[in-house]
């Protein structure tokens, strides 16, 4: 029945915390608890090895910016291992919903992160440049049109030999059950009160295949595959 069921994106899924009107406090626990669920879903690790280290290596100094940060569990952690680095990280990590952002910014400040309740467009009216344009988990938020609005956008945000790299995931009947029955035994501990297991299954049905994504990206744009369940969307400027 899953795999059937995925074999068809269901873009009227829903996930609770997109809900303007869902529970603050259940909301605040979803942010909380996002770092703990992306040291295994996301893909974290690989995309500051590939991506971001070698810049960073290179002794250069990197602007980043972080679209749909949500609690911004992401730049916080590539801002840690950045410090290990002779390069200099700056990140700036943009997110249209405000309550995502009080809630990243009333958590410890951390060196060379700055939050904006923004979007990619209003960064693009600003002139802004970067050399790492990145996001988690976002793409498959998106209508069609958001998605090349998206995409087009992120172009004209990379400065000369940057790259962007939109991470999500790949939907598949595996993903779904290996997801459904990795969270199941933390439900009522860890993920206690948040919305990650339902919403988590809900961003596995609203999601793209690796061949559905390519179709759905403009030219230049390539899908990679990654591990566990993982796709990236890359564009490099010239």
């Amino acid at each position: 029945m899953v795999l059937r069921d995925l074999r068809a994106r269901d873009a009227d899924a829903r996930e609770a915390m997109d809900d303007p009107a869902c529970d603050p406090e259940a909301l605040a626990r979803t942010y909380a608890r996002f770092d703990l669920v992306n040291a295994v879903v996301s893909g974290r690790r690989a995309l500051h090895r590939r991506w971001i280290r070698p810049r960073l290596r290179a002794g250069r100094a990197v602007r980043l910016l972080d679209v749909g940060t949500g609690g911004a569990d992401l730049p916080r952690r590539l801002l840690r291992w950045a410090a290990r680095e002779p390069g200099e990280l700056e990140v700036v990590a943009i997110d249209p919903d405000p309550r995502a952002i009080a809630f990243a910014r009333s958590l410890p400040p951390v060196r060379g992160l700055e939050l904006r309740a923004a979007t990619t467009s209003d960064l693009v009216a600003a002139g802004e440049r970067f050399d790492v344009v990145v996001s988690g988990h976002v793409l498959h938020h998106l209508t069609g049109r958001e998605l090349g609005a998206i995409l087009a956008e992120s172009e004209r945000l990379l400065a000369p030999g940057g790259v962007a790299v939109h991470g999500d995931i790949a939907r598949s009947g595996l993903a779904y059950v290996a997801f459904a029955a990795g969270t199941l035994p933390f439900e009522r501990t860890l993920l206690r009160g948040s919305f990650i297991r339902a919403d988590g299954l809900a961003s596995i049905r609203r999601s793209h295949t690796p061949a559905e994504l390519a179709a759905a990206a403009p030219d230049g744009w390539r899908v990679r595959r990654g591990f566990p369940a993982r796709l990236e969307l890359v564009w490099a400027a010239p």
